[in-house]
């Protein structure tokens, strides 16, 4: 939604894609895009991308002149319990994307890859030229699997693709599944949070407003081939053909203890802490490298933790005033997709 606002804003003609899934609050995503129908130039489709026929005739009639694929069936946990669903829409919705662009001369594809790929590696902060070739989740291994696949593309068809690997993106109208949304709704109810690894926890969080800027400036910078390359040494994060990979994060890790310190100190209201164990597929610490990005666009995200919390409380208190936020619904099926076709 962020993005494509920021598209609208500056006189793109924006066209969406979701099917509105049931993974959590389909009412949140209907207000996202009430908010983005107020802007000339937007339109949704409600198409699953795991369709192939239905995706191959919206790229055939529209002709994008650029993409940016923000969909995903998202959620470590959630990829324990619904593996298929992740195969659906990150490894088949995400072929048909690039489908759509090889057969429609799209002048360059945007994806959202995941830190979570680095998986098991344990050098901070992670650089693009890491291994990254041990994931600990399904989730994590479609992300790694979409970069391979986007680079196939760029060699075999000289599609433009960039990848970028966020990292635990926050803000207003976020995900209720993440853990800022159930911190801050459970601290509001005065129920108990839960605090996994007992708070041993390190992520380098990154404000919504920080991630929008940089995928914008990165759609307007097209890949392109690394004159530099050397396939006897190859960069993971580049090639011959036009293919890049990019980390977005803060650069600034904190600990979890700090994170909900920040949402304490934003509500006034101090949280009851359940601690747990560390949960399957979730890494102990993420921290991004983010060099690579400043040199390709001249931006580093930079948001402090206070100032990104307090926006999202205040948007959490207007959104859900009643205190009562909607939980995602473990049992769902389809994918939470929104492309944005341009």
């Amino acid at each position: 939604m962020h993005v494509a606002e920021a598209l609208l804003s500056r006189g793109d003609q924006v066209i969406a894609v979701d099917n509105l899934s049931q993974y959590y609050d389909v009412q949140l995503k209907e207000a996202r895009l009430a908010r983005l129908r107020r802007h000339g130039g937007f339109r949704v489709d409600r198409i699953d991308i795991a369709d192939r026929r239905a995706m191959a005739n919206l790229f055939d009639v529209e002709h994008f002149d650029r993409v940016v694929h923000l969909a995903a069936q998202a959620g470590v946990r959630h990829s324990l319990a619904d593996p298929l669903a992740y195969i659906d829409a990150n490894l088949c919705g995400f072929a048909n994307i690039m489908e759509g662009c090889r057969h429609n001369d799209v002048g360059h594809l945007v994806y959202a890859s995941s830190s979570s790929i680095y998986g098991s590696n344990a050098r901070m902060p992670f650089a693009e030229g890491d291994n990254a070739d041990h994931p600990l989740s399904l989730y994590a291994a479609t992300k790694k699997a979409n970069e391979l696949m986007a680079h196939s593309y760029s060699h075999l068809f000289a599609l433009p693709t960039t990848g970028l690997r966020f990292f635990t993106v926050y803000g207003p109208w976020g995900r209720p599944d993440m853990a800022l949304s159930l911190f801050t709704a459970a601290i509001r109810e005065g129920r108990p949070i839960d605090v996994f690894n007992r708070g041993q926890m390190i992520r380098d969080f990154t404000y919504i407003d920080d991630i929008t800027r940089a995928v914008v400036k990165v759609l307007d910078k097209a890949a392109t081939p690394n004159d530099s390359f050397n396939p006897s040494m190859p960069d993971p994060a580049s090639s011959n053909a036009p293919y890049r990979i990019f980390n977005i994060g803060n650069n600034r890790p904190i600990p979890l203890t700090d994170y909900i310190a920040a949402i304490e100190n934003a509500l006034g209201i101090k949280a009851i802490r359940n601690m747990l164990p560390l949960q399957p597929g979730d890494a102990a610490a993420t921290s991004a490298d983010v060099d690579t990005l400043e040199r390709w666009i001249g931006f580093r995200p930079d948001t402090h933790i206070d100032v990104g919390v307090s926006a999202f409380v205040k948007w959490h208190q207007s959104y859900y005033p009643s205190h009562k936020a909607k939980a995602p619904q473990s049992g769902a099926r389809q994918a939470a997709v929104a492309p944005v076709m341009l």
